[in-house]
């Protein structure tokens, strides 16, 4: 049997696989979806070849779509925080979030001019599969990353009906990784970027509690890359086609480092609000064992959410007679003992973007620019 922590399901070595030692216990499938409930589907758009002709390709983007409660549990809310370590970028939904500690709705990733078309999609796809949830406001939480090198990003190649594909094909189990769903057409340390997952196990007491994190990698420069503590970008620097003068006729050419990363955090601790936006402010410092130091062009928001039962959360029009005491309540681990928990994301945040990095092959997308995977072969030498 295949081990899921390790390699893929069809065999691809993850991180783990190259023998690359990293820290804390993963769950079973080290992934996002080892949190009980969370769900997770892409859609993947690969087409045409050769120059760029907007409206027609080529095309090497997608959709992927994150369910933190699986299908059934849409509407129920989730204890949430969110953080933004550079905000050139976008997440939807993150104004209410601030508000109201909580959201009830799927999060989906694409790319950067595709945000719309999967807040619609979201929308008509809760209209579907929930209809008397779409009797009320509807804000689900839509991020992006850019990934205009290899994609005809002006094209509007990613339409509504692919955001509710990836929510449909939601589901539990192993997260495809790499240059899938949303991840399609990133790159990440000027390698080949895209999607990348890891979880870690946190004892707390008689409990046993899972933190996993999601990221859509596309960030960071080549000369920063650090594996497992090493810093091993400059002597990978010979392939790196990402360097040339491919914006040549831009004068706002973005500079390597650019790009954007989105992170997101699964827990099934009990936490409020407040705690949830602690593990968001983490996820820098596992971005920064792998070498960024966060440019000022790569848009980097995390989301954070638990998925304990947090039914008070929810906003419901209020019943019964002005002046009636009713009170919430919300079971929550104490401040004091969450330092296990910002360790499991920041090593699970390390370990998503080396997957991400790791489950990759060479792409070559519009007017030929290229991507190419990380040497594993090099980089064990280098180790």
């Amino acid at each position: 049997m295949t081990n899921a922590a390790a390699y893929t399901g069809d065999g691809r070595p993850r991180a783990r696989g190259l023998g690359i030692p990293l820290l804390g216990q993963p769950g079973p499938l080290n992934a996002i979806t080892d949190v009980p409930g969370v769900e997770v589907g892409v859609t993947t758009l690969i087409a045409g070849a050769g120059d760029l002709v907007v409206g027609s390709g080529p095309v090497r983007t997608g959709v992927t779509a994150i369910l933190p409660r699986g299908r059934a549990g849409v509407g129920q809310p989730c204890a949430a925080g969110w953080f933004s370590l550079n905000g050139n970028g976008e997440m939807t939904g993150t104004t209410w979030i601030e508000e109201s500690g909580a959201f009830n709705l799927p999060v989906l990733l694409s790319n950067t001019h595709a945000v719309g078309a999967c807040h619609t999609g979201a929308i008509a796809w809760v209209n579907r599969v929930h209809p008397g949830l779409a009797r009320q406001w509807l804000l689900p939480i839509c991020a992006e990353t850019w990934d205009g090198y290899l994609n005809d990003i002006n094209g509007g190649h990613v339409r509504p009906e692919h955001a509710e594909a990836a929510l449909d094909t939601a589901t539990g189990g192993a997260v495809p990784e790499g240059s899938v769903g949303g991840g399609t057409g990133m790159n990440c340390y000027e390698f080949k970027g895209g999607n990348g997952t890891a979880s870690r196990r946190v004892q707390y007491g008689r409990h046993t509690f899972t933190v996993g994190a999601f990221v859509q990698a596309n960030f960071g420069a080549r000369h920063e890359l650090t594996v497992a503590g090493r810093h091993v970008g400059p002597p990978l620097a010979a392939d790196n086609p990402l360097a040339g003068d491919w914006f040549a006729d831009d004068l706002n050419r973005p500079p390597p480092g650019a790009g954007s990363v989105i992170a997101v955090i699964a827990t099934d601790a009990p936490l409020l609000p407040g705690q949830c936006k602690a593990l968001a402010r983490r996820v820098p410092l596992g971005l920064a064992r792998t070498g960024t130091t966060g440019s000022h062009f790569s848009g980097d928001i995390f989301l954070a959410f638990s998925t304990a039962e947090a039914p008070d959360l929810a906003s419901r029009f209020p019943i019964g007679a002005v002046g009636d005491d009713e009170f919430g309540q919300l079971r929550f681990v104490p401040w004091g003992r969450m330092d296990d928990f910002y360790a499991a994301v920041v090593h699970s945040v390390e370990e998503a973007v080396l997957n991400a990095l790791v489950v990759n092959t060479d792409m070559v997308g519009r007017d030929g620019h290229r991507s190419p995977a990380l040497p594993h072969d090099q980089l064990r030498a280098l180790l």
